[in-house]
């Protein structure tokens, strides 16, 4: 009987200091580090130092690296640990961790459906009250503060609105004798020349889809005209239409005629600017942050100028938003700290010191890119005078646009008919709605 005792006694004492280990190892919140080097949510334990983690992209870990030690070293109640990846890789990344409950306290994102993905599943901070309460309407414009919100719940910390031209080689224009583009089949006779003395016309790459599709969404804008495109994009109207199979019978001919790169269905995006460097391919569709990359490979600016593919009506271009997210389950003193970081990443000195490596102008009212940037005026005026519709992989939800990206792949190879790709890109609508 007494054996008994002493060994109920025993028991309880181990599970008691079960829960004192247990409690001091959580300090709150999840361990700050991964062997997979992906941080889950941050601490902030019994040392006083709130600890946060921030994903983001690798094109940005030249300055980032700098800016988190000099705000570690400013901050002794803070801690900010920063992974990097790649455009593909944080996408996957962040949605792996948001299903296993892994994500840091705060992740780079996009606007449209990639964003809204994580409001979905209840995975990022509802920043509607804090931003009342810290007058945001007073320092982000009204249009990125709209782009970052979903279902009236403000998704993130706005970080840039981003508008695409066609990037092009102006001497290499100046060389054959190439104008600016005012029609469409202007645009053809430019990538039949260029082809004709041995430069490929456009720079582009089509793994993961999304770089690819850049131009085939502007071939749907000039097939389908304004209206069509935009009920395409919310699903009002069939992607089994004339229009698509247009825009894809046209795409069909520019490969085949060998305006885009040799091999460019599995080429990574990442590499269509060392073509545009070299002068291997005369123009690329990218946005306003292409200024400030080309400055940072010590590239000549003065020989790049951008303008608007001529479609149908205005030729309106694309544009999506970028933007901070913030884990719903951060503490009051987790945001606080991610806040902290992300206005002082965001501050005046830091935009003027590293401003090769942020997309400018900032979403804040009164910003302005500086001088150097000498597209960028000419980039945000066609926004303003053309207008711009959502870029598609925002405007899709993801499993429709790996759909699409997969028929591009597949017209490409000759796997596809236009036709069949039209009717493949409807079927995946309708799976998805099916849900």
């Amino acid at each position: 009987m007494k054996s008994k005792k002493i060994i109920s006694l025993l028991l309880a004492s181990l599970m008691l200091l079960s829960v004192i280990i247990t409690g001091c190892g959580n300090g709150g919140g999840e361990s700050a580090e991964s062997k997979s080097g992906t941080e889950t949510t941050g601490t902030s334990g019994g040392s006083g130092k709130t600890s946060v983690t921030f994903w983001t992209l690798s094109t940005r870990q030249e300055a980032l690296d700098e800016i988190a030690e000099s705000f570690n070293a400013a901050n002794d109640d803070v801690e900010v640990t920063i992974s990097y990846y790649d455009t593909d890789g944080i996408k996957d990344a962040c949605k792996v961790a948001a299903s296993s409950g892994t994500l840091p306290n705060m992740w780079f994102n996009w606007g449209g459906s990639l964003g809204r993905f994580y409001v979905d599943n209840g995975a990022t901070y509802d920043l509607t009250a804090y931003a009342k309460e810290n007058g945001w309407s007073d320092i982000f414009t009204s249009g990125s503060l709209s782009l970052c919100t979903f279902d009236d719940q403000l998704a993130g910390y706005p970080t840039s609105y981003s508008v695409l031209n066609v990037y092009y080689r102006k001497d290499i224009f100046e060389q054959y004798g190439l104008e600016v583009p005012t029609t469409f089949e202007e645009f053809e006779e430019i990538c039949a020349t260029l082809k004709e003395n041995g430069v490929t016309p456009i720079s582009t790459a089509g793994l993961n889809g999304w770089h690819v599709m850049r131009f085939v969404e502007l071939l749907v804008e000039y097939y389908a005209g304004e209206e069509t495109h935009d009920a395409l994009s919310t699903f009002d109207e069939s992607w089994d239409n004339e229009y698509v199979i247009k825009a894809l019978t046209k795409y069909k001919e520019f490969c085949e005629k060998g305006y885009f790169p040799d091999g460019f269905v599995t080429a990574n995006p990442d590499d269509t600017r060392l073509a545009m460097m070299t002068g291997e391919c005369a123009m690329d569709i990218q946005g306003q942050w292409y200024d400030g990359q080309i400055l940072s490979d010590g590239g000549d600016l003065s020989l790049f100028g951008t303008f608007a593919l001529p479609t149908s009506g205005t030729s309106r271009v694309s544009a999506f938003a970028e933007m901070t997210q913030f884990n719903a389950n951060n503490s009051a003193e987790e945001l606080e700290a991610c806040m902290r970081f992300m206005d002082y990443y965001y501050n005046d000195e830091n935009v003027e010191q590293y401003a090769d490596f942020y997309n400018l102008p900032l979403p804040k009212i009164g910003s302005e890119a500086p001088e150097k940037y000498i597209n960028i005026p000419t980039i945000m005026e066609t926004a303003e005078t053309n207008g711009t519709f959502t870029i598609t992989d925002q405007a899709f939800p993801s499993e429709v646009a790996d759909g699409l990206f997969n028929v591009q792949d597949a017209v490409a190879n000759g796997e596809m008919t236009p036709e069949e790709g039209a009717a493949a890109i409807q079927a995946a609508v309708e799976a998805y709605q099916s849900k």
